[in-house]
């Protein structure tokens, strides 16, 4: 059961949204409760639904029912009583409410003109564009052989100069925990791998492995280079969120920026005017976004950082 602190707090994260007004029809928006003369209707239960506290967010649906409601009946019987007392006519209650009328303003123009707006197509030509500005890195494709003395690493070094197969034996000598996979650690790129490693695996051509034994905190390496690519950009529909909300950001900007254009902005404070013309000129300079790769999954072989 839900204890009634916890109620008090949906009340309290509520309390907003429970003030708007709601002139839907009844057949549309019946009435689910009533306090005294006052009607609540099934639209401010679904907000505060909505916007319930997150400790709350979690609960099963009938539950978060009963805590919207709840609320509601909380904040109806306290309005009622604030406005007997007309709260709502002080200058601190009508200074609140215009901040949130214009907050809500401000929300509903973005919605309408920005988030509602934004098409497939823009997010995909926002992600072709940020993939061609994409450095290109180079990734290797390599195996490695550990074991735990130099000499074991030679000896195994003159074994593939006579002809044995580099993944046997890695299957057979190496101490890694890949070696089930014959030493295979895919692609990587630079970063991924102890220095040591690293320098010997990119310097190596395609289908050669190193002729002396690569030392690391780990062990004694010996590795073989398989195949070295340019590495591919992330997949779109693996960022195309994060595009979405850089093509979101520009066109929010590019809005302001017109209002701004048309509405002169004046700060009487000089303190506080330097400090949001140098915030303005920050984001002003804010480089456009990256679309970023998520780091792969990195095979489980000790060379790693």
């Amino acid at each position: 059961m839900l204890s009634y602190n916890k109620l008090a707090a949906v009340a309290f994260a509520t309390f907003v949204t429970l003030q708007a007004p709601v002139f839907a029809a009844d057949a549309k928006d019946p009435v689910v409760a009533k306090v005294g003369d006052v009607e609540i209707h099934q639209s401010e239960l679904d907000l505060a639904i909505a916007n319930l506290d997150p400790q709350l967010g979690q609960l099963p649906d009938d539950q978060k029912k009963v805590a919207a409601l709840s609320a509601s009946i909380d904040v109806k019987l306290l309005a009622k009583s604030a406005a007997a007392e007309k709260l709502d006519q002080t200058p601190d209650f009508q200074s609140h409410m215009a901040y949130l009328r214009d907050r809500e303003l401000h929300n509903a123009y973005f919605k309408a003109h920005v988030a509602d707006g934004i098409t497939d197509d823009e997010v995909k030509a926002r992600y072709d564009k940020e993939v061609a500005a994409l450095p290109k890195q180079e990734e290797v494709h390599a195996r490695h052989i550990l074991v735990k003395t130099e000499d074991e690493a030679k000896a195994i070094i003159k074994e593939l100069d006579a002809g044995k197969d580099f993944a046997a034996l890695a299957k057979e000598k190496s101490t890694d925990p890949n070696k089930a996979d014959g030493g295979d650690l895919g692609y990587f790129g630079h970063g991924r791998m102890v220095k040591e490693f690293e320098d010997a695996a990119f310097a190596l051509p395609v289908g050669s492995y190193t002729k002396t034994p690569v030392k690391s905190d780990f062990g004694w390496h010996v590795i073989k280079v398989e195949d070295k690519r340019d590495a591919p950009p992330p997949p779109f529909d693996q960022v195309k969120d994060q595009v979405r909300q850089l093509v979101m950001r520009d066109k929010y900007l590019e809005l302001l920026n017109k209002a701004k254009q048309e509405s002169k902005v004046v700060i009487s404070d000089p303190a506080l005017s330097k400090a949001y013309e140098d915030a303005q000129k920050q984001q002003d300079a804010a480089p456009a976004g990256d679309v970023e790769a998520p780091d792969a999954a990195a095979p489980d072989a000790q060379p790693q950082k």
